[in-house]
């Protein structure tokens, strides 16, 4: 879909690289070469080997052969670099303590004192177009990227797909001699296409990583997280209690490195170590928590407070920076009622636990390349978040995909849900998907206004960026201020290793390069910016960058409401944005509007942000925020009918049948056993899903509706034996409620009627699995049973969408 410039969302509405192919070397027909003296048959075919003389030609003396495989062509200057980039996720500017935050990260202050420290480096303020941008150097919605994978649509720059012209910083290096590897969240091939069956070109070794190991989508459990290693999916242990993702990621990493030593230590690598963390759901040992208990009982206003005094002492932030002002549509700590307070406090507690267990692993993997005698010639980028902190937890959440449904709902409701299944003591368990107030996220922007999904303010897209290289860079205490951009990371890498970016690869010529190198300042830290300018757009929220200047839009999505984006959305026209301006050489933190005291300058902005939304396939305006009008036109199969088998497991809910959100039908043959249990079939995990299961010869289905409501229909006892399970669910319209009835052998034996349910998804990388229940379990009837497998035999699953 090509939509022309003028179409506005709302009511308005080099040398070429050549893959790297080394003649004969890297082929078996190498082995069988000419004898000496004889030419190679004109017909291309090989001679054998050891060849017969020639008649009339003396055999040659074994001292006159020689057989020498022709030398690989060295591409990569001497010495060339390890590179290490590492990616955290949804953390903003004030959290860390090396910033001026309140959470303790010791690796990430290591690393400044080391190395240098950025401060003006920028993000798209949302994790699937950051993560293209980074590894492409192009901006995001050139790259397909406009939105996540999940929420990708048929407009040019929104597709979620990275295109071949667009070759990644590890492709090219791998085609130069590197060794790749990625671990953690990957986040950029299409939701529907992460099946075991694929297609798998859009996966991570189809974009130049040799190794992979972690999650496709957008978020997991950190304990029972949706595995993929390479092409195949894996399951973590089920029974460890001191298994955690991220300590996971650093292990594997670590045992690739020793393979890395083993088997070709005299190449580089490249490894891209992005995990989980600190995204939602906020998941963490209770004595990583702990440590902060109490530590933040004063509210997110005092919080900030805190941090600008410290970032103005540190020299983080210019001496004249001010620092911005809450957003009225924000609460305010003291508008908090006490009995509320405990349940924000310990949100925020399980939060920075998270980001100083994240940065723990970070710190095992740096020691480990020391004691690996690897680190010394090893550049560093260590991202500090990908966007700005996340508001989507909302009023504070135990289900954080409460506010991607926008599913109405009351602290009131969480705290008594969350009293249900353990209290307090539940947060940061399995058993919930907590995410913090958005107050906390606020407070993390520090000083900036905004927070993730904002591309118009800071607090959307500033991070921090620590980059070390010993061998090269000297710390000299002083922070670098140019204005940055995530795009900017791969061209300096290319300019390090004096790769021109090139204009073909892999038999794709390439789109231009949107980045441009930052190297000069490693060195210097008043190196002048070579970036004179960047475009940034995130659901309608957007701004320029052009020489000092920065002018934007906030746009008709709020992160922290839903509920009253919704409305704005419903009858937005882009076209009657009102634009701010500031002159951000001397406004550090956007405090200053100068709209209206410099409508040229403005306009000018406005002007070149047009002709750069056009060329970066950016219309229409605003189409992150399609799905959030036009829910059906999500992604989702192409199929509405489906045969399974016992054995269908890790389909993702994405591509599985919404059988919890649309009318269907489901049909199983079963041969049941004496008292049956054991799950039958389950979409989703803990933070919300739907699971039919056996339970001592009762057949239970269970609606989990993002734990603050649960419903259930339950039959008398099922004998052993062979029986057809049908059920029959009603679903008129989008979140509205469900009529569930289940009939054995064609009699009714239960039903239940759901008041609503959920319009867009349980999870974001939750399965359909048959016969068990693999993840987190949908249930907390059988939590401590899981995957609690059937024990009968399931010879088929029928479903059908019914429309």
């Amino acid at each position: 879909m090509s939509p022309s410039r003028g179409l506005r969302f709302g009511s308005a509405a080099g040398r070429p690289l050549l893959p790297l192919t080394l003649s004969l070397a890297l082929s078996l027909s190498a082995l069988a070469l000419p004898a000496h003296g004889q030419s190679a048959p004109a017909d291309g075919s090989v001679l054998p080997f050891p060849a017969e003389p020639m008649k009339g030609v003396a055999k040659p003396r074994l001292q006159d052969s020689t057989m020498q495989w022709p030398a690989a062509p060295s591409r990569l200057p001497d010495g060339a670099p390890n590179i290490l980039i590492v990616l955290l996720d949804d953390v903003g500017f004030g959290v860390s303590e090396t910033f001026g935050g309140e959470v303790r990260t010791p690796t990430l202050s290591k690393l400044a004192a080391e190395g240098i420290s950025f401060t003006g480096f920028n993000t798209t303020s949302i994790c699937s177009p950051t993560r293209a941008s980074l590894l492409t150097g192009r901006n995001h919605t050139r790259v397909g990227s406009g939105t996540i994978a999940e929420r990708a649509v048929a407009f040019d720059g929104y597709t979620g797909v990275i295109p071949k012209t667009a070759a990644t910083v590890a492709e090219v290096l791998k085609n130069y001699g590197y060794h790749t590897s990625a671990f953690g969240k990957w986040h950029n091939t299409p939701a529907i296409e992460t099946t075991a069956i694929g297609p798998k070109d859009r996966w991570p070794n189809a974009y130049g990583f040799e190794h992979f190991y972690g999650f496709l989508g957008g978020e997991t459990s950190q304990w029972e997280p949706r595995l993929t290693e390479n092409f195949d999916a894996v399951e973590p242990p089920h029974d460890d209690p001191k298994y955690h993702l991220t300590e996971d990621l650093a292990d594997k990493a670590l045992t690739w490195l020793d393979n890395y030593r083993a088997f070709d230590p005299q190449k580089p690598f490249l490894m891209y170590w992005a995990p989980g963390g600190v995204h939602g759901p906020h998941h963490v040992f209770p004595e990583w928590a702990d440590k902060y208990k109490d530590k933040f009982d004063s509210g997110w206003d005092a919080y900030r407070e805190r941090t600008f005094k410290r970032q103005l002492e540190m020299g983080i932030i210019p001496p004249d920076t001010k620092l911005t002002e809450r957003d009225p549509t924000m609460a305010s700590w003291d508008s908090i009622p006490e009995a509320q307070r405990p349940f924000q406090e310990r949100l925020m507690e399980v939060f920075a636990g998270f980001v100083e267990h994240t940065d723990a692993q970070v710190g095992r993997l740096i020691d480990g390349m020391e004691q690996r005698g690897l680190r010394e010639n090893t550049l560093i980028f260590y991202i500090f978040g990908d966007n700005g902190s996340s508001a989507e937890g909302q009023q504070g959440s135990i289900s954080e995909l409460l506010a991607q449904n926008n599913i109405a709902n009351t602290v009131e409701q969480q705290i008594q849900a969350l009293d249900r299944i353990g209290g307090l003591a539940a947060l940061g368990t399995g058993k919930t998907d907590n995410m913090y107030h958005a107050g906390w996220a606020w407070a993390g922007g520090t000083p900036f206004k905004g927070t993730k999904l904002m591309g118009a303010y800071f607090g959307g897209t500033r991070n921090p960026m620590v980059v070390s290289w010993p061998g090269q860079i000297k710390h000299d205490g002083k922070v670098r201020r140019q204005f940055q951009h995530v795009v900017d990371i791969a061209p300096t890498i290319y300019d390090i290793l004096k790769i021109k970016p090139p204009q073909m690869v892999n038999g794709y010529e390439q789109l231009p390069i949107d980045g441009t190198s930052l190297a000069s300042t490693f060195t210097n830290a008043d190196a002048p910016s070579q970036k004179k300018e960047q475009f940034f757009d995130n659901n309608g929220s957007r701004g320029i960058y052009l020489d000092g200047w920065f002018a934007g839009v906030p746009g008709p999505f709020i992160p922290w409401d839903t509920p009253g984006s919704a409305k704005r959305l419903a009858t937005w026209d882009s076209a009657k944005d009102e634009w701010e301006l500031y002159n951000v050489r001397n406004d550090f933190s956007q405090a200053t509007d100068l709209a209206a005291k410099n409508p040229d300058q403005l306009e000018k902005l406005k002007k070149r942000f047009l002709e750069l939304a056009e060329e970066n396939k950016d219309f229409p305006i605003g189409a992150g925020n399609w799905l959030r009008l036009h829910p059906q036109d999500r992604i989702k199969s192409s199929y509405d009918k489906w045969t399974f088998s016992q054995n269908t497991r890790r389909m993702p809910e994405f591509a599985a049948p919404g059988v919890g959100r649309e009318s269907n039908n489901v049909t199983i043959d079963v041969d049941l056993s004496e008292n049956a249990s054991g799950v039958l079939y389950a979409v989703g995990g803990a933070g919300g899903g739907l699971s039919v299961y056996m339970d001592d010869g009762h057949l239970v289905y269970e609606y989990n509706m993002m734990i603050i409501e649960n419903y259930q229909a339950r039959t008398d006892k099922i004998p052993a034996g062979k029986h057809l399970i049908q059920i029959s669910t009603s679903i008129p319209k989008p979140a509205g409620p469900a009529e569930v009835v289940i009939a054995i052998d064609g009699k009714e034996a239960a039903r239940t009627t759901i008041a609503r349910t959920v319009p867009a998804a349980f999870t974001a990388t939750e399965s359909f699995d048959v016969g068990v229940d693999l993840g987190s379990p949908v249930s907390q009837t059988y939590a401590d049973k899981r995957p609690f497998a059937f024990n009968g035999k399931i010879d088929e699953v029928h479903v059908e969408l019914t429309h």
